[in-house]
């Protein structure tokens, strides 16, 4: 019996039934609309300054999407976001921005929601989005996003790409939201409806999410992309995941960084799954978390079989993985983005990064750090 290839077909029969799954739901969703309009829309950035990408991002998404107002959310005392902001406002002096001043939020409140609660009454338009500073927003993904909201959506969010640096940190980061945007929030609608949202680009219904009470109310809330989609849930809101994606550009500055950053991922996931009935919770853990197991598994065997049988058999997962992993892509986003060993390893190390969070509960977040306790009970500790 040859258990690495054993291990290895188990594993790409995961894979390709995520993939065929993906595909499935997204060739069901209708074309964005061809001449979209942009003026019923006001577009809420939380903005923090470190990122030398920044100003280049904010102007870019003001080109992009023009007739859509800008509310770009600044705290106080951040001198390098204020000098971004004015950066991209000098490219595009004709775009519509108004700038909020945002104090810094009390202990126990989540910065994000902190200064969208504070801007949220500005929003004049039937429809309001929700943008990460480090996310451009193609205007094809804002035309669907807006056109499934017409269609009666509460919420309507899109898909993460990366577009990463050439460094090892940066690149694991692309690779490991590129590996998993698309296999992860998509496979499973096939039978059920979101359970979160990808907070980095979505749109809400203005009038049904100020009937849920807003953003005020979830100020404590850790995770805000799982606060928003649980308030929706919990009001009866219909929330659709679109197959359209957002380009993301974070500059990862070092091995420090990467680990802060998905660090703080996983234990954001432990605090969805914790949150999730025990039957969904060992769905998610299936689909989601046995496939690196999996792999892990086939590779520790070959290495320990070391025949030429069991050895090829598993260089040939490795490059099934790859050509199916880049095909996905290509299907279902329009181009792959796929980088073969980056995306290996930033795989591989997703039951290390899953056991750090478990282990470790201090998170940092930017300038920021916190004991997490659960998703509603987070302290500000020393950096």
């Amino acid at each position: 019996m040859n258990v690495p290839l054993l291990l290895g077909g188990a594993y790409l029969a995961l894979l390709a039934g995520k993939a065929l799954l993906a595909w499935r739901y997204a060739a069901r969703q209708p074309a964005p609309p061809a001449d979209p309009d942009f003026s019923a829309v006001t577009i809420l950035q939380p903005i923090l300054g470190g990122d030398p990408r920044l100003a280049d991002t904010l102007a870019a998404n003001l080109a992009a999407l023009p007739g859509a107002r800008f509310l770009w959310l600044l705290d106080s005392e951040d001198t390098p976001g204020r000098a971004a902001a004015r950066a991209a406002l000098a490219r595009q002096p004709a775009a519509q921005v108004a700038c909020v001043d945002c104090p810094p939020p009390p202990d126990g409140v989540n910065p994000k929601l902190h200064k969208l609660a504070l801007a949220e009454p500005r929003v004049a338009t039937p429809r309001l989005a929700v943008l990460d500073d480090d996310t451009t927003l193609p205007p094809a993904t804002l035309a669907a996003l807006l056109a499934a909201v017409g269609r009666g959506a509460a919420l309507a969010t899109a898909l993460p790409l990366y577009t990463h640096g050439r460094d090892w940190p940066s690149a694991l980061v692309g690779q490991f939201v590129n590996n998993q945007s698309l296999l992860t929030y998509l496979p499973a609608l096939v039978w059920q409806p979101p359970i979160t949202i990808n907070g980095m680009a979505y749109v809400l219904d203005t009038a049904a999410w100020r009937a849920t009470g807003g953003f005020a109310p979830l100020a404590r809330q850790l995770c805000d992309d799982l606060a928003v989609a649980r308030a929706l849930r919990a009001a009866g809101g219909v929330i659709y995941q679109a197959r359209e994606t957002v380009d993301v550009s974070t500059t990862v500055h070092g091995t420090r960084h990467y680990r802060r950053l998905m660090h703080r991922w996983f234990v954001f996931a432990s605090l969805l799954l914790q949150g999730e009935p025990p039957a969904q919770r060992a769905w998610l853990l299936g689909l989601h978390g046995l496939p690196p197991v999996l792999l892990w598994a086939a590779l520790v065997a070959a290495a320990l079989e070391a025949t030429p049988r069991a050895l090829g058999g598993v260089a040939a997962v490795v490059v099934l993985r790859a050509l199916l992993l880049s095909a996905a892509q290509r299907l279902l986003a329009g181009r792959s983005r796929h980088a073969p060993l980056a995306s290996l390893l930033a795989e591989l190390l997703q039951p290390l990064h899953l056991l750090h969070a478990q282990l470790d509960r201090t998170i940092h977040w930017r300038a920021r750090c916190y004991r997490v306790r659960s998703a509603s009970a987070f302290f500000p500790v020393p950096p």
